[in-house]
């Protein structure tokens, strides 16, 4: 027979020590329970690498936010509690669930990706993400696609003629969209116009103000489609699709003019300058063109605080300027304007190399030979918008009226 590894005198001196003899045996777990702890442990190890609780958010790694949404549900699981019971190490358990989520008890990590608006390539992979989409994406879409027959569009379609009308007469103009310049909620108003996805949209009707999931304000839309459709859009949802839609644009109203209205009145926005000006470079070749070599741009702030840094800036010529002229602008786009004053003085454009602080050849692009009246009658024939009648003749120094 055997003999026994502790004796009974033995026994009692580990039990006194704490120690247990023969290790207790541990209880099985259930493929489901093996699968809670698994998912809970990618929480902890989150937290443990950023110091941080997984946070909601669509700007947030999708991972974070499959995380975050997992630990809410486990948070509203007595079932989940039970089994974490004792390897909760962060005390992420006692914090309050967070409800927002409103998703069945019973989930996996498949359908928390579905939630999420996530496709897997392989059905048990979550790690392999396909096509990534945000919630508000998703409704975004959603709203967009839902359009209805507008019942009453003949009273629509005269507008949306008008429209056409007035932009291939250059009456009026389409200006693009771009997130960074600032484009807002507060700048879509009703009796707007806009190009989305290809279709000429009309803002009937703005809604009374309600207050969105994320506290912010929102409010329903009636718009109508130049195919004789109309949705009840958000306001949110249109403004997100026209930053989706890299060609999304918005209808100049006639009361601009083809580019901007001469004259301000109590209602415009100014929008920006037109600078003129003259280097002080002792350059050979800039110095002997000083009188008709000029650089044209276009600012949203001051002009002296564009220049303030001239002498530094390879665009200024590394020197310094004078500002010669100035035109302020009213309802334009002022990167358009820049651009098309660019392009009619582009015979005239100074093509000479200078070196940067760094010794590095630069080729500035914004400097024209182009006497200074010149640039007066330019800027008056954009204001009465005849401007494509003309071009410049850099051999005469004059305004040349095309040939009809």
């Amino acid at each position: 027979m055997a003999k026994p590894i502790f004796t009974e005198d033995d026994d009692a001196l580990l039990a006194e020590l704490g120690v247990e003899a023969e290790p207790k045996k541990v209880a099985s777990r259930t493929p489901r329970e093996e699968r809670i702890i698994a998912g809970f442990e990618e929480i902890l190890r989150f937290v443990e690498q950023q110091g941080r609780m997984p946070q909601h958010g669509e700007d947030n790694d999708i991972f974070e936010r499959l995380y975050a949404v997992r630990l809410d549900e486990i948070r509203k699981s007595s079932e989940c509690k039970d089994i974490l019971d004792g390897i909760d190490s962060k005390g992420l358990l006692t914090a309050e669930p967070d409800l927002s989520a409103n998703l069945p008890d019973d989930i996996d990590d498949e359908t928390l990706l579905a939630e999420l608006g996530v496709e897997a390539e392989g059905a048990n992979d979550i790690t392999k993400l396909k096509h990534v989409k945000t919630r508000v994406e998703k409704r975004a879409a959603e709203e967009i696609a839902r359009r209805d027959l507008c019942y009453d569009f003949k009273k629509f379609k005269p507008l949306f003629e008008q429209v056409r009308h007035d932009l291939d007469e250059s009456i009026r103009v389409t200006f693009a969209i771009r997130k960074d310049e600032g484009f807002l909620k507060t700048d879509i108003k009703k009796g707007d116009f806009f190009i989305l996805g290809g279709q000429t949209l009309y803002i009937a009707d703005i809604g009374d103000q309600i207050k969105a999931p994320n506290g912010e304000l929102d409010a329903r839309l009636r718009v109508i489609y130049s195919n004789g459709t109309e949705s009840n859009i958000l306001l949110r949802s249109l403004q997100r699709a026209i930053y989706k839609d890299e060609t999304s644009r918005k209808i100049g109203d006639p009361s601009a003019g083809p580019l901007f209205s001469g004259t301000q009145g109590n209602d415009d926005i100014e929008s920006g300058t037109i600078y003129v000006l003259r280097s002080k470079s002792e350059h050979s070749e800039i110095s002997k063109n000083r009188d008709v070599l000029h650089k044209i741009g276009v600012t949203g702030g001051k002009v002296e605080k564009r220049i303030a840094n001239a002498k530094l800036d390879p665009t200024f010529l590394m020197a310094d300027v004078d500002i010669v002229a100035t035109y302020e602008l009213f309802n334009i786009n002022r990167s358009k304007l820049e651009g098309l004053l660019h392009k009619f003085f582009n015979a005239a454009r100074l093509d000479v190399q200078i070196n940067d602080r760094f010794g590095n050849p630069v080729v500035p692009r914004e400097w024209f030979m182009v006497p200074l009246f010149i640039i007066d009658e330019v800027v008056e024939k954009i204001k009465d918008g005849t401007l494509s009648e003309y071009f410049y003749d850099i051999g005469s120094a004059s305004l040349m009226q095309r040939k009809k």
